[in-house]
């Protein structure tokens, strides 16, 4: 945390990035810790306003808390660049909470954000927000709100409901509610449960991104987008007729290039370029020719009953491919590497 340059009576603090308040991670706990414990006079939730959707589920539950907040709609260059609109008036009316449009990258906004938090915080007004979930759940969220009205603060209410009824434990051991209401609390999840076919915590969590894709559907529209290059081939070769006949010509192809390819020009240039003495880059045609015509002449001098020595002087006049005579000629790695050794004397 650290104070505001420009009112040193202000604390900032700055909590962990999270998506959720569910106790599950260090990060979640911490953040969680601090809303409810030190109660900050405003809580200012900066949010990825290119993934509204996922962002505004933990604004949902800071609301629940009756925390006074204002929303940070950031990267909104981003959004306006993607050809997207976002009506952040319509966002704050539904979700009863002020929004400020900002760029962080570009520092557009910060100063109205900062007065409007400022704001929020003297005011310390709590979210009215419009956002309900399913009829039968937001019954059984009433029944819940009932029982434990006079233990908790009025204005989490709705928060301490809602985990009640997902049956937190951390929730129900820091209330410590007495056994009959724990007992009707557990009635009441089981009622619902059984209405809806689910475990009470999956339930909220479909309830509030339903409602928060109904908040995006009527406030956020978004620019259609083709289709990549990818997605566009993924369409071919995952399709469910032509997939599978696409994958065995595939395979074949690569078995085809690996056995001629691979088998052929790859191996020999790794046989004589590596291993070997070296290969022609150039000009290998007309060493193949010379080669020819040379064994042509060695033949027919042992036809015509040379003598030895004859046939060793025509033996050493074998083309040489490094004479440069055909064409470039890079060496192989086993001549450099014993030409290096034997300069230094190193050589086996």
């Amino acid at each position: 945390e650290g104070k505001y340059r420009r009112d040193k009576e202000v604390t900032i603090t700055d909590l962990p990035g999270v998506y959720s308040l569910s106790p599950y991670t260090p990060e979640e706990i911490v953040t969680r810790d601090y809303l409810m414990s030190d109660a900050p006079d405003v809580v200012v939730n900066i949010i990825d306003a290119t993934n509204i959707e996922r962002n505004l589920y933990l604004t949902t539950q800071i609301i629940d808390l009756g925390l006074p907040t204002v929303i940070a709609l950031n990267m909104m260059d981003l959004v306006k660049k993607n050809g997207d609109e976002i009506d952040a008036a319509g966002l704050s009316k539904r979700l009863g909470c002020p929004i400020v449009e900002i760029s962080a990258l570009r520092n557009d906004g910060i100063e109205k954000l900062v007065e409007t938090a400022l704001a929020g915080a003297k005011e310390g007004r709590a979210v009215d927000c419009q956002l309900r979930f399913a009829p039968k759940v937001e019954a059984a969220i009433a029944e819940v709100e009932a029982t434990i009205a006079s233990r908790v603060p009025a204005r989490s209410v709705r928060w301490y409901a809602i985990k009640l009824l997902e049956g937190e434990k951390l929730t129900i051991d820091t209330l410590a509610v007495p056994a009959d209401d724990l007992a009707k609390i557990a009635a009441i999840r089981e009622r619902v449960e059984r209405e809806m076919g689910d475990d009470a915590e999956s339930i909220v969590t479909n309830e509030r991104y339903e409602a928060l894709t109904e908040l995006c559907d009527a406030c956020v529209n978004r620019k259609p987008q083709g289709l990549t290059t990818t997605q566009k081939i993924d369409r071919v070769v995952t399709n469910r007729v032509a997939g599978i006949p696409i994958f065995i010509v595939v395979m074949f192809f690569v078995y085809w290039l690996a056995v001629s390819v691979g088998g052929g020009i790859v191996t020999d240039w790794a046989n004589d370029g590596i291993s070997g003495d070296g290969w022609l880059y150039t000009g290998a045609d007309a060493y193949e020719q010379a080669v020819a015509e040379w064994a042509d002449s060695l033949a027919a001098a042992e036809e015509a009953g040379a003598s030895e020595a004859q046939l060793e002087a025509l033996s050493e006049e074998e083309p040489d491919p490094a004479s440069g005579e055909f064409g470039i000629w890079i060496p192989g790695l086993s001549p450099v590497v014993t030409e290096a050794l034997e300069s230094i004397d190193a050589a086996p």
